[in-house]
């Protein structure tokens, strides 16, 4: 159980109040900042080309931007951060998307100046250090995956995967087979993004059942492989947390076909250090910096996919690559069957700083052990929870990875209240909501992944809490149909906030659909 003091101090992370946009702050004439007056010298300079500027170029109305003091912007985007939650402030179980927390020192060197403020165009003798980093960082990668050679290139995990669907699409046609390899094959458990991925890079995807334990059938998998198969994307483990038992099998299948088999890397903080996906058969891989290298994640980015592959498929990675001579870093243009560009310059290259600085201080054991930790936490909360959010008995006979997927089914059937009432309820105890109705082969899914950085303090704050919940659905359902009600905003109407007619981006959007009476 856990502490009343440790209990109380993480019942409520996020401050509670309704903090205005800053359009809606400040006075007329109000400033926090003034330009600094150009000199003569400098208007010299510049005077004749403010003249050349077209009329109808310069702006003619006002910006309306808002009219601040110093300590009022201050003191508006403190407040947001003190209402925002974040892994920093509080436990963040969101299974798939993997939070895991971001040491300090990883942002400390990536801020480091002769790191951050180098640019990409300076001449390689310039920044021999830059390329060193990416040449030992993708050198660690190949030997964690078991691949041959990685790219830092792919700027996100989706990035990554559609690089390697060009990878795909490059092999097959340098063999005079693309025109028949039509077909990517991906499990009805897969990540969105995968056959999202394999439909943009022009492949037809077919869907793949799961078995009554959660992995693929492979019934259904030798049915469905045939001589237009170009590839299957699979995640090992899968997205209920399941170890592929038969992932041998499975890349025997795929290459007697003439395919290759490609690794979602999503789920690689589960096996890091114990087993490579390389060594499992896999001809392609593509790691996320963010959910298990241990860098920032949300917002939109930035991010990083680097994607690894076999010694076959060498001569199709992006350009360019990161050589060394024996003397000299430098940078490979010069490769004919290469895809070409997946991104501006070289990879998102802060964020592959601090993936290096993760490994360089973890290393090889330390990342070992991460994994270890990780599914031993998630094991633990399948231990406690599964009598109170149960799956079918089949699926709950194996151990899990690094993540378990528990059901509200039960809970929905005896109270009526939903996996989104709880997941709602959590928001109110301090707690993120973990993904919910995630993956679509379990009914009111709840996909947890507590990751390595939670302690035991943490797990048992929030067994205790999701016990309560169960406790509360039997008592007062209401009460949860209405949660949050201890946060900033109350629960919002999310297909509302999704519809194109009421979306809204930015505050002229807002404005001008308050006039048009849509919001």
């Amino acid at each position: 159980m856990v502490s009343n003091m440790n209990a109380k101090e993480s019942k409520f992370r996020q401050a509670y109040w309704s903090e205005p946009v800053v359009f809606e702050l400040g006075e007329e004439g109000r400033t926090g900042f003034k330009l600094p007056q150009i000199d003569d010298e400098v208007r010299k300079v510049i005077g004749p080309a403010v003249n050349f500027i077209p009329s109808t170029m310069r702006r003619q109305t006002s910006i309306n931007l808002p009219q601040t003091s110093e300590v009022q912007v201050t003191r508006h985007f403190v407040r947001l951060s003190q209402m925002n939650y974040g892994v920093d402030s509080g436990f963040y179980p969101l299974g798939s998307c993997t939070m895991k927390y971001n040491p300090k020192i990883n942002d400390l060197v990536a801020s480091l100046g002769k790191l951050s403020e180098i640019h990409p165009y300076q001449d390689v003798s310039t920044v021999q250090g830059a390329l060193e980093i990416m040449y030992r960082l993708q050198n660690w990668l190949a030997e964690i995956t078991g691949m041959h050679q990685v790219t830092l290139q792919p700027a996100a995990g989706a990035n990554g995967e559609f690089t390697g669907i060009q990878i795909i699409r490059a092999y097959h046609r340098l063999k005079g087979e693309l025109e028949k390899r039509t077909e990517i094959i991906v499990p009805d458990s897969a990540h969105g993004s995968n056959p999202a991925s394999a439909a943009m890079g022009g492949f037809n995807v077919i869907t793949i059942p799961s078995n009554g334990k959660g992995c693929i059938n492979m019934d259904a998998l030798k049915e469905a492989t045939s001589e237009k198969t170009a590839g299957l994307m699979l995640t090992n483990p899968n997205t209920l947390g399941l170890f592929e038992e038969d992932v041998g099998e499975i890349a025997e299948t795929i290459h007697n076909a003439g395919g290759l088999l490609y690794y979602d890397g999503a789920n690689l903080n589960a096996i890091l250090g114990h087993v490579r996906p390389g060594d499992m058969g896999f001809d392609l891989v593509h790691t996320n910096m963010h959910k298990t290298f241990s860098t920032p994640h949300g917002g939109g980015g930035p991010g990083a996919g680097p994607v690894g592959v076999s010694e076959q498929l060498e001569e199709f990675l992006p350009v360019p690559t990161v050589e060394f001579d024996g003397e000299h870093y430098y940078l490979d243009y010069d490769r004919p069957q290469s895809i070409g560009k997946v991104k501006g310059f070289y990879g998102n290259f802060a964020v592959l700083v601090r993936a290096f600085t993760y490994i360089l201080t973890m290393g090889a054991e330390g990342l070992s052990t991460a994994a270890s930790i990780s599914v031993l936490n998630s094991n633990y909360i399948a231990s406690k929870l599964s009598k109170y959010y149960p799956l079918k008995p089949s699926l709950q006979q194996k151990p899990r990875k690094h993540e378990v997927v528990l059901s509200g089914e039960k809970l929905k059937q005896e109270t009526g209240v939903t996996t989104l009432d709880v997941a709602k309820a959590l928001l109110d105890n301090g707690i993120h909501a973990p993904t919910i109705y995630f993956p679509p082969i379990v009914e009111e899914a709840l996909m947890i992944e507590p990751t390595e950085s939670a302690t035991k303090e943490d797990l048992d704050n929030f067994i205790q809490t999701m016990e309560e919940i169960v406790e509360k659905a039997h008592d007062s359902p209401q009460t949860l149909r209405e949660a949050p009600t201890n946060t900033s905003r109350g629960r919002l109407d999310e297909r509302k906030a999704s519809h194109p007619k009421t979306l809204t981006l930015s505050w002229r959007m807002m404005l001008k659909k308050k006039e048009q009476n849509l919001i």
